[in-house]
């Protein structure tokens, strides 16, 4: 009884709020390595607006929803994320994956809800604000570079890239580099052109660890001193004007010019957290992508502890982020009898990060999801073996099917031999296609499928409708 007095209370103090402001929530919304935040987010909003997919959200399945509508965005300086493009792209005659978002973008969200029992009578309907921010992972991770000197980071890179294909012409060039020579503007960019062309590749490899950030997204900083530095081995003495002290006070600048700016102006604002992560990408690639995946998660739930970095504390203004959730996607390309399985590793992934981070703080959620599902399952037969596959179209319009292989019951077949620096798996082979969006009809009031997008909202916003 005394816990439904509570929530009942609590009901009443949050309309009665709401007839003086109409609150707001801002969701950030960011991804690892091609991980598809802008279809998340397009399909996302999609089925709010027409909510006929989404039975795990309690508020529309409760009847507190009465309506969801765009509005501008608040922040009149941002770009406005371009939800109609993108559905547009997803779902036309010809449906194709929408552009991906290059910087940070916005979208406003508002519901109308209307509270249930004793206080509809009290109070009218409410007004949530959700306002959508999206930006790229990789700026995120450049938090973990404020914690870091540049003999640090250099070492750290070097020795982690080491044994990576995609870093095999970079490293022959900055390990050929004395850094005690003068400084000599054409080395030093030939350097920095090298590191960014390796950060591409391995961000195209489907490597998690690729920062600095702003070297893939450089936007109008292209070519500007505080972008051109690289790791390279800290030589026996610096001296003054040497390439070495150069590239570290570049280093700094970057941090204090870029980084910063970044997190006071956007990081420091956001209520919820959605990051979203391509597992099985890294499952497919091997047990070294894994682990990068696995360490890079420790630095992303390091960006949200609470007392980490002083003058983050000071930004935040006692403000926290309440909820993060991390969301393997692709789970479409699985059948769903081993989605549990997907989730399992998920979770036993963002065990360990919260250890390796010494996270405690939001709250915290994995689950398997695919923003838009692009498959359907079905039985093939492989060597006299039924198999669990799904089926779904190529970019060139083939129709295809594919088993992605048996992913382990136990998460620890994956991320033990993975821990210990494995080259390959041992009796497993994962598969991945590239499937294009399906071509899909939909009935009145029923957003794009999906797989559990509408748990995933609830975990996000439900409690706030």
């Amino acid at each position: 009884m005394a816990g439904w007095i509570t929530t009942e209370v609590d009901g009443l103090m949050s309309a009665l709020t709401g007839m003086v402001r109409e609150p707001v929530i801002r969701l950030g919304v960011t991804g690892l390595s091609r991980a598809g935040k802008t279809v998340f987010i397009t399909n996302l909003v999609a089925n709010l607006l027409e909510r006929g997919r989404m039975p795990q959200l309690s508020a529309a399945t409760g009847g507190r929803i009465e309506a969801v509508y765009l509005q501008p965005q608040p922040d009149l300086t941002l770009p406005r994320f371009a939800y109609e493009d993108h559905l547009a792209a997803m779902t036309g005659d010809d449906p194709r994956w929408p552009q991906s978002t290059r910087a940070v973008s916005e979208l406003r969200l508002s519901f109308r809800t209307r509270p249930l029992g004793w206080l509809a009578g009290m109070a009218g309907p409410r007004v949530l604000h959700v306002d959508i921010v999206d930006y790229p992972g990789e700026w995120l991770l450049d938090l973990s570079l404020l914690d870091q000197s540049f003999e640090d980071w250099s070492e750290g890179v070097l020795h982690r890239i080491a044994k990576r294909p995609e870093a095999a012409a970079f490293l022959a060039l900055a390990r050929a580099e004395d850094g005690a020579l003068k400084l000599d503007e054409p080395r030093t960019q030939a350097l920095a052109e090298a590191f960014t062309l390796y950060l591409m590749a391995a961000r195209e490899a489907g490597w998690s660890d690729c920062t600095p950030g702003r070297f893939l997204l450089p936007g109008d900083l292209a070519g500007s001193p505080v972008l051109t530095f690289a790791p390279i081995p800290k030589p026996a003495g610096t001296p003054r004007g040497c390439l070495w002290t150069e590239m570290e006070r570049r280093f700094e600048g970057y941090k204090a010019k870029v980084v910063r700016p970044f997190f006071r102006n956007h990081f420091a604002k956001i209520d919820r957290q959605i990051v979203l992560v391509d597992v099985l990408g890294a499952i497919h690639q091997g047990p070294r992508a894994v682990e990068d995946l696995r360490r890079t998660m420790a630095e992303v739930l390091g960006a949200f502890r609470p007392g980490r970095n002083g003058w983050l504390d000071l930004l935040l203004g006692g403000r926290r982020v309440e909820k993060i959730l991390f969301a393997a996607t692709k789970a479409d390309h699985l059948h769903h009898t081993q989605h549990p399985k997907l989730t399992a590793i998920m979770e036993a992934m963002l065990r360990d990060a919260r250890t390796r981070a010494d996270f405690a703080g939001a709250e915290t959620a994995a689950m398997a999801i695919a923003a838009l599902r692009c498959t359907v399952e079905e039985e093939i037969t492989r060597d006299g073996q039924v198999l669990e596959a799904v089926r779904g179209r190529l970019s060139d319009g083939r129709q295809v099917a594919m088993y992605a292989g048996e992913l382990p019951s136990d998460p620890a077949r994956l991320l033990a031999p993975a821990r210990e620096g494995a080259e390959r798996w041992l009796n497993a082979d994962y598969d991945l296609m590239q499937f294009a969006p399906a071509r899909t009809g939909r009935r009145h009031g029923e957003g794009p499928p999906h797989i559990r997008l509408d748990r995933a909202a609830e975990f996000l916003i439900g409690d706030q409708l």
